[in-house]
């Protein structure tokens, strides 16, 4: 399989654009669940991050 990290935009539209849930947007682009576990801990820091900067503004 293609890199992990090759999904990451991907995962992102899905989410926050079309709404889905992280594991919904996964299983739309078929990643297995294994592989899963690692894109969400970025997903999750990266929103916690996000959040950091909307909280400073």
């Amino acid at each position: 399989m293609a890199d992990k990290e090759n999904y990451r935009v991907a995962i992102d539209i899905l989410c926050c654009h079309l709404g889905m849930s992280f594991d919904e947007a996964c299983a739309e682009l078929g990643l297995a669940d294994d592989e899963n576990h690692k894109l969400q801990q970025v997903s999750e820091m990266q929103q916690s991050l996000m959040g950091l900067l909307e909280d400073s503004k």
